[in-house]
């Protein structure tokens, strides 16, 4: 790493999280992104955010995160080896969106709704927790999702068939009486119960109705096993072809061979326990 100075120190107090300064910095990060989400949670209670003073304390605190959010920001990429990487990873995209909505509410006031998308500082908490060391796992799965996928369209297809058949039965013997007023909402019926869901909103009304119901709901409890076993089977084929060679960089999330020293997306060093 080519840095001196304070440019190595913050590097030191952001990046290693194996130092002193590092764990306070990591603790620090921790309870502003706690305080910030909570802040956000109960703004949306009306109870709450109807006592008199409560607008004003959630704007400062809305304030005071942002800024400090910012602050880390801009300082993650001066410190970052690679810093235009880093602005394109994973957490430097989620560092960037959870910011915006603040600056676009100030600078353009119809916006103001989009500040719902602050929630996604929850995803640094990824980062202070150091769980990015789990996106080998998620890659994986999502490898196998992958793999399945023409499985599981053949799969959902034959769902959707059988819906719209047992939908368009079903409007046959029950009928509008019965609340079975069109096939569309007898198909949206038919999906709700072989789901398991069961909203209740409609129920067949006639013995026929109800045993054909009934063999939907029993069915519905095998076809829910189908896409699980499909990408099991996958997992299990491929579990060990690339879990032992990876490791994954805690900044931007990039997943490289577990010999390497560094980085090769953002640069970042890895640690020698690793």
């Amino acid at each position: 790493m080519n840095t001196n100075g304070f440019r190595d120190t913050l590097y030191t107090i952001i990046f290693e999280a194996n130092t002193p300064s590092g764990k306070a910095f990591d603790v620090a990060l921790f309870a502003t992104i706690g305080v910030s989400v909570t802040a956000i949670m109960l703004e949306s209670v009306p109870s709450i955010a109807a006592h008199p003073g409560a607008s004003q304390w959630f704007k400062s605190i809305e304030l005071i995160t942002t800024l400090l959010f910012s602050i880390e920001y801009v300082l993650r990429l001066w410190c970052s080896p690679k810093p235009g990487p880093y602005a394109r990873s994973f957490y430097g995209v989620i560092d960037l969106v959870s910011t915006l909505p603040f600056y676009l509410a100030v600078l353009f006031p119809a916006t103001g709704t989009l500040a719902v998308i602050r929630a996604l500082r929850l995803l640094r908490i990824f980062r202070v927790l150091k769980l990015s060391r789990f996106l080998i796992e998620g890659n994986l799965l999502w490898q196998s999702l992958l793999r399945s996928s023409r499985k599981i369209g053949v799969f959902l297809f034959t769902v959707v068939l059988l819906c719209v058949i047992m939908g368009t039965i079903m409007y046959t013997v029950e009928g509008p009486e019965n609340g079975f007023s069109s096939i569309p909402l007898s198909i949206y019926w038919a999906i709700v119960t072989l789901t398991t869901v069961g909203y209740g909103d409609i129920a067949p009304g006639t013995v026929l109705g109800q045993f054909l119901a009934s063999a939907i709901m029993i069915m519905g409890y095998a076809i829910i096993a189908v896409p699980t076993g499909i990408v099991t089977v996958d997992l299990a084929n491929n579990h060990n072809t690339k879990e032992p060679t990876l490791k994954t960089c805690e900044n931007c999330g990039n997943s490289c061979s577990k010999d390497a020293n560094y980085c090769p997306e953002c640069g970042t060093e890895f640690p020698l326990n690793d």
